[in-house]
């Protein structure tokens, strides 16, 4: 089976994932290159190309013109953008996250996928294919965007987040799932003295909750990996473990395990470029693929 090199482009409600990879057919991948584009009101479309040629840089192969894919064998998007000039196609964002779940921990039997302005979990089986999911509301104190809007009230850094939640010893969580009431609830916290770090466990510790429940609504009993924007919130992978070893299992029930990767911040993109190297096949196989490039 020919290597393929291919490309894949997630755009998120806050920020652009790229990835650069090298697979046989989305199998047995190597990912060369990775970057995160915070959006920041700018243009999608520039945002994106910018995060595609960085993470040609740090692969170290030329990225393409703006309307071309260049070398690439596939250049594929998923998220909230399909149209985009220099791309061959566009995958469901779900099974895109499941792709790279499995590439990251090739024995995961779902994925949490926590972004910005929502969080979803995807059950899937060993090929990647999608078997059921559930998502949280539109409120956003199930999101990452509560999390930074809450750091940006206490005037704590985003990178400091995690940190500090994971020193907290007596985290105060808030009262309320909705996104207003919890920030009430933390303004009120901080009138009464609640340190940062200990409102930040409490976020975390809330936010958790509530993603443990998508999780049991599609069974999560094995290995499950994180991705998305929080991905890399060792705050939320902490309090996550912490809720986990608190659940009583049914006799014969495998414990749920959560797997944390530092590239599961692009999982998305890995996902789309290795399914990506499996469509070329399929239409190489079918003498369709000229059609594609063409």
């Amino acid at each position: 089976m020919k290597t393929h090199l291919t490309a894949g482009i997630d755009v998120g409600s806050s920020s652009v994932k790229c990835a650069v990879v090298k697979s046989q057919g989305g199998r047995d991948g190597e990912v060369l290159g990775t970057s995160v584009q915070r959006i920041r009101r700018r243009i999608i479309s520039e945002v994106a190309r910018a995060a595609f040629e960085e993470a040609c840089a740090k692969a170290g192969v030329p990225a393409p013109p703006a309307d071309s894919t260049g070398g690439f064998d596939y250049v594929a998007t998923t998220g909230d953008a399909e149209q985009m000039d220099g791309t061959t196609g566009h995958f469901y964002g779900m099974t895109a996250h499941a792709r790279g779940a499995l590439f990251l921990e090739p024995t995961a039997i779902a994925a949490l996928d926590v972004g910005a302005l929502h969080a979803r979990a995807i059950r899937m089986d060993e090929r990647g294919k999608v078997l059921r999911h559930r998502m949280t509301s539109q409120c956003a104190s199930g999101s990452g965007q509560f999390i930074e809007n809450i750091a940006r009230y206490l005037g704590v850094p985003l990178e400091d987040v995690g940190p500090m939640s994971t020193q907290s010893k007596a985290g105060e969580e808030v009262s309320s799932i909705c996104a207003v009431l919890a920030e009430t609830d933390v303004i009120n916290m901080v009138s009464r003295g609640i340190t940062p770090g200990d409102i930040l466990k409490g976020i975390h510790l809330s936010l958790a909750g509530r993603l443990l429940r998508l999780l049991r609504a599609i069974g999560s009993d094995g290995t499950v990996v994180i991705s998305g924007g929080l991905a890399v919130d060792e705050g939320l992978i902490v309090a996550l473990r912490e809720l986990i070893a608190k659940e009583k299992l049914k006799p014969g029930t495998k414990p749920t395990l959560i797997h944390a990767d530092p590239r599961g911040i692009a999982a998305g993109a890995i996902g789309a470029a290795l399914l990506g190297a499996y469509r070329v096949e399929q239409l190489a196989r079918a003498g369709t693929l000229e059609q594609v490039h063409a």
